[in-house]
């Protein structure tokens, strides 16, 4: 049997936080500088001026890492109780609902007047590299840590208590420290400039499509007046059906059958998270390929093309077009409908559309199918563009979280470690 020692590389040394190079150190983190709280900022307070503010549950969906926008502006009498921040701070969710995700911190970098609400904990550190820290707090084998001392079930907390003793493995010099912070920051800022691409293409998708979608504005070589038709004249309406459940062969085949958490921000979709077998299908109501599924029960107004025979549950009715009709132009007709569709809702314990109103829904489409296929087209190679630029965002994203590994392990080194250098305090 190979021993633990046999596999550490030559230069390196397994501590409690793994294996990392032998001129690294472990230092508790309330060695590094001081601790201190946010004060509580109500909903109503976030909305209520012009100072932007960090509220705990914005460090875990708002922020990565570093704080680079402010979705919480609060007015000059509330950040008169509030904790005003410095440059430099860390800021630790104090709450979650899991271990995995409790102490997910983001560090403030910004030169202006900002503020912490309650369930923040905030640590400022005295001369280490900020960034680095952050980045570090929030890798794999730190937060391992933190997970194990939130202390709560339905709602988990850490404390500055806990968060203190928490282990940083720490680079000789603050030289490699910024090295590191600003590798992993360049890489941040390529994921920021990707996710703002993103952005602005999916406005410029949505302000076609209500062009397109309306009349308001034709592509070139169609002049024919649009005309009011019923959705019942797309095509063939159909509501969903489930096999029956306690039949276990009609479970578990390869033939998709589609509710709403299946339905995604994509076009398209070939599979189903529950697939039936052909007896399944064979028991409830079959969808051809490139069939329309519009949700009408609940989460009104998803919708999808499904593009293998197959079936979807009761809350989606379904448009199996007829000859007149594109299938993509009625998805994207669809798309840009939602808010009607949501405004058109009945309200009883949940909000419904029954088959019979949905199709009396009306709505202004092209007479020619030519000028629906190239209105689709257009579209289309929007989405396109789009989803490949969402592509090339989660691979960023992937070859960040790889580098960091690396980097704040110290497996690859950016900095020679034969080269004397002045240590950090």
């Amino acid at each position: 049997m190979t021993s633990v020692s046999a596999i550490i590389p030559i230069g390196y040394k397994q501590t409690e936080v793994g294996v990392i190079p032998e001129d690294w150190v472990l230092i508790k983190l309330g060695s590094f500088g001081a601790f201190s709280k946010g004060r509580g900022i109500t909903k109503s307070e976030a909305n209520s001026g012009h100072i932007p503010s960090i509220r705990y549950g914005e460090i875990y969906t708002y922020h990565d890492d570093v704080v680079r926008s402010y979705n919480s502006h609060i007015s000059s009498q509330v950040a008169e109780s509030s904790k005003m921040l410095r440059k430099g701070d860390i800021l630790f969710a104090g709450s979650g609902e899991t271990r995995e995700e409790i102490g997910k911190c983001v560090v403030f970098i910004d030169e202006i007047e900002a503020y912490a609400g309650g369930d923040v904990v905030i640590f400022s550190p005295r001369s280490e590299n900020s960034t680095y820290l952050a980045y570090t707090l929030n890798s794999f084998q730190v937060s391992q840590q933190k997970s194990k001392l939130g202390q709560g079930d339905a709602v988990v907390h850490i404390y500055s208590s806990e968060l203190s003793g928490v282990l940083i493995p720490i680079p000789p010099s603050e030289e490699e420290q910024k090295i590191i912070a600003d590798i992993i920051t360049d890489s941040d800022s390529q994921i920021q400039a990707l996710e703002n691409l993103i952005s602005k293409k999916r406005n410029l998708k949505k302000g076609t499509m209500q062009k397109l979608l309306t009349g308001r504005a034709r592509l070139p070589g169609f002049t024919e007046k649009w005309i009011l038709k019923r959705v019942s004249n797309f095509g063939t309406i159909v509501t969903g059906s489930t096999p029956l459940t306690h039949k276990p062969e009609f479970w578990g085949g390869n033939i998709p059958w589609i509710t709403p958490t299946d339905i995604t921000n994509r076009s398209e979709i070939f599979t189903s998270e529950r697939q039936i077998t052909i007896e399944g299908l064979d028991s409830i109501r079959i969808l051809p390929e490139n069939s329309v599924l519009v949700t009408c029960i609940a989460s009104i107004g998803k919708n999808i093309i499904l593009r293998k025979l197959g079936s979807c549950n009761q809350q989606i009715n379904a448009i199996i077009p007829n000859q007149k009709y594109s299938t993509e132009f009625l998805y994207f007709l669809f798309e840009n409908n939602k808010s009607f569709m949501i405004g058109n809702a009945g309200i009883t314990a949940t909000m419904i559309i029954s088959k019979t109103d949905f199709e009396k829904f009306t709505f202004l489409v092209p007479n020619s199918l030519e000028e629906q296929q190239a209105i689709a087209e257009v579209l289309s190679d929007m989405d396109a563009e789009i989803f490949t630029l969402e592509q090339r965002l989660e691979k960023t994203k992937a070859i960040k979280q790889g580098m960091m590994q690396q980097l704040l392990t110290g497996r690859i080194r950016l900095v020679d470690p034969s080269t004397p250098v002045e240590a950090s305090a």
